[in-house]
């Protein structure tokens, strides 16, 4: 299977499935809520698990096939015997650039954050922790979720350290904040979804068309009901660029507001963008839904 072929196969399940499998379930919409500033922690317990960079390597190589799988294997054996640190730091480097391009973020997060841990670079932390939240948001492991959103947090935080003042680690940050509600999970320094939800408002206050922070509060805000909302953030997105995500996850909301003349048009321009039969088909069903 080649490259392009997986970056497919991962965008169709990441946006047929993606809203409703990044389980923010302690975001709750009070009556009285004028914005996205409410939300509640979910008091479930995560389930205790081992996670580290060998377990996500292992399920990640049964999704990328047998050729890719054995560039990777080579490279971790290297790595395993390489006795300098500048061997280790390339090797490391390589691995994380090969599961990116493969969009395998669980994998090349920990590369990442074994490079920041060694040179303490902005980019390395920031890098680290985008493919955390990454992993979080697409994986189905609810018990490997608490270890991706904690070490999401620690490396933003490194990151903010060392550019305090920077927007997409402000936004990453938020992000972490926010998903550690339905891990059970606090963060011991006092970051709470409260303070996620007000670091990504601060984002969209200084850059008011950022699209991931933009794209997230409408995310949340669909988790917390408040689909209105939603769909000013989605709109805004797409202005910058159309993505058939963000198109996918307005026609959701206008579908939840019984829009369904809209919700017909955003899932068609949806369609449009991403050629999949299995993904087309699925739009199809849910026009011919509203339709009815």
């Amino acid at each position: 299977m080649h490259k392009k072929q997986i970056a497919v196969l991962v965008v169709v399940f990441a946006i047929m499935g993606g809203l409703f499998l990044m389980p923010v379930k302690g975001l709750i919409k009070a009556k009285d809520d004028p914005g996205h500033s409410r939300a509640t922690v979910n008091q479930s317990k995560p389930v205790s698990k081992v996670v580290d960079v060998s377990v996500v390597s292992g399920a990640a190589k049964i999704l990328i096939g047998a050729s890719l799988s054995a560039q990777i294997n080579d490279l971790e054996g290297q790595l395993k015997s390489a006795t300098s640190d500048s061997d280790k730091l390339n090797l490391q480097r390589k691995l994380a650039k090969l599961w990116d391009d493969v969009n395998q973020p669980a994998p090349a997060a920990f590369y990442y954050q074994d490079i920041a841990q060694k040179e303490n670079k902005f980019e390395n932390w920031l890098n680290a922790g985008n493919r955390f939240n990454e992993a979080y948001r697409t994986s189905q492991d609810t018990a490997a979720q608490p270890t991706f959103v904690v070490n999401a947090i620690a490396n933003y935080k490194n990151a903010v350290k060392l550019k305090p003042a920077d927007l997409d680690a402000k936004t990453g940050l938020g992000i972490a904040y926010v998903n550690q509600t339905s891990s059970g999970i606090t963060d011991p320094d006092g970051g709470s979804p409260m303070q996620g939800i007000m670091l990504l408002l601060d984002v969209v206050k200084q850059d008011p068309k950022n699209r991931n922070a933009n794209l997230n509060l409408g995310l949340f805000a669909m988790k917390s009901g408040q689909f209105d909302k939603a769909i000013a953030r989605f709109k805004t997105v797409i202005e910058q660029q159309p993505e058939a995500g963000p198109y996918f996850y307005m026609a959701e909301s206008y579908k939840e507001l019984g829009q369904k003349k809209e919700a017909i048009a955003a899932y068609q321009k949806c369609k449009e963008l991403v050629t999949d039969p299995t993904f087309d088909q699925k739009i199809d069903d849910y026009i011919k839904e509203l339709k009815n």
